[in-house]
């Protein structure tokens, strides 16, 4: 994705697709553009513009990965997000040499994120598994590159993964981070699962600022602090989980050991599957698309329940990839670019904030030796 031509910085080219400012977000927020096909866009404190929605890969297998994005780009998603632990870049990387090789679009037009894995969290590390995540992506570039999360594993080398954690140090790797921009191999680069503690150790030695914080985020987990803090620090938030990710049930299950039930493994407007009470190590999901505000309010827009729960976050100027592989669904998220919400609705969707951190993805399930590392996050 090209830089905005309106940007202080000299090195990027201006957008070939003519944008319009389609309103006014307010002190603190980034402007959201919209394009001739429909994309919302918002721009980075590095002048470059990110799509608002983007597809997550999150947990999808190559073949699901690959039909995912070829269904996405054809409906008219410009905004792939996926990482080197997803395991679907490979996959991911077929289908944009396709599209570019046929002329279906160009790469100035597609935003493509990767990260930085667990067991890459050292200075040393972060070029080989960048270099590794181009050639699996078969790109010459990535559009942004995050640390994933702010707890390390041993890095032996980029074929390896050990689980043994090591002392993290979020300088060194931030400076590590910033030679790949300075090297061309990644326009923009960011960070995962970090707490304002931790960005306030990189925002302070940055020369290079992260432009990007994906966490997780929901209407019932709406982050108002870290919001704030990004809002001021001129850092867009991603969402991943905007849908509450019911897909969870099956992989803990897979991990762990535990029953899970019946579960598509997408984020969908099919609702969520329950949790069996007796079950202590369960996922526990909240039932965004059945709460009865966000049904209230769908049915005032004539939309879905997840078209609500990706326009809320949308109206905030937080971008959302949620995912699926289902052309159906993939449609029906992309469609929450078409409507807008009211300050009534906001009002009453704002309400749904647990303030009891009802984190859904907890690492620890997977991972039960971050909790004791002083970085672990949460």
């Amino acid at each position: 994705m090209e830089k905005d031509s309106n940007s202080s910085s000299t090195n990027g080219k201006s957008a070939k697709e003519s944008t319009e400012t389609k309103k006014s977000p307010g002190k603190g927020c980034p402007e959201m553009e919209t394009n001739k096909d429909m994309n919302t866009f918002i721009t980075l404190d590095s002048g470059f513009k990110i799509p608002t929605i983007g597809l997550g890969t999150v947990f999808t297998a190559d073949e699901d990965a690959e039909a995912a994005v070829e269904a996405a780009l054809t409906i008219g998603y410009r905004h792939i997000d996926t990482a080197f632990m997803y395991q679907s870049e490979k996959a991911i990387g077929k289908v944009l040499k396709r599209w570019l090789d046929a002329g279906k679009i160009t790469r100035d037009e597609i935003f493509v994120t990767s990260k930085l894995p667990f067991h890459g969290g050292q200075p040393e590390a972060v070029e080989p598994f960048l270099k590794r995540s181009l050639e699996n992506l078969q790109l010459d570039y990535l559009d942004l590159y995050l640390i994933h999360f702010p707890v390390s594993f041993r890095y032996q080398d980029v074929d390896s993964f050990c689980t043994d954690t090591v002392p993290t140090d979020h300088i060194a790797l931030w400076k590590a981070m910033e030679e790949q921009v300075k090297a061309g191999r990644t326009k923009n680069i960011g960070l995962s699962n970090f707490n304002t503690r931790q960005l306030d150790n990189v925002m302070a030695v940055a020369v290079i600022k992260p432009v990007v914080l994906q966490v997780e985020m929901h209407v019932n987990f709406q982050q108002r602090t870290l919001h704030e803090y990004c809002k001021n620090n001129n850092i867009v938030l991603v969402a991943y989980a905007p849908l509450g990710s019911p897909g969870l049930l099956k992989i803990q299950s897979e991990a762990t050991g535990t029953p899970a039930p019946d579960s598509s493994g997408e984020d969908s407007s099919s609702g969520d599957s329950p949790v069996p009470p007796e079950d202590p190590n369960a996922v526990k999901l909240p039932a965004l698309m059945k709460d009865g505000i966000v049904l209230k309010v769908a049915q005032k827009h004539k939309k879905t329940p997840a078209q609500i729960l990706l326009r809320y976050l949308i109206e905030k100027h937080v971008c959302v990839i949620p995912k699926s592989s289902n052309p159906e669904r993939l449609k029906e998220n992309f469609l929450a670019l078409t409507f807008n919400l009211d300050i009534n609705d906001m009002a009453a969707l704002s309400l749904l904030d647990d303030g009891t951190n009802p984190r859904i993805l907890n690492l620890l399930n997977f991972f039960p030796q971050f909790e004791e590392h002083p970085e672990y996050p949460f």
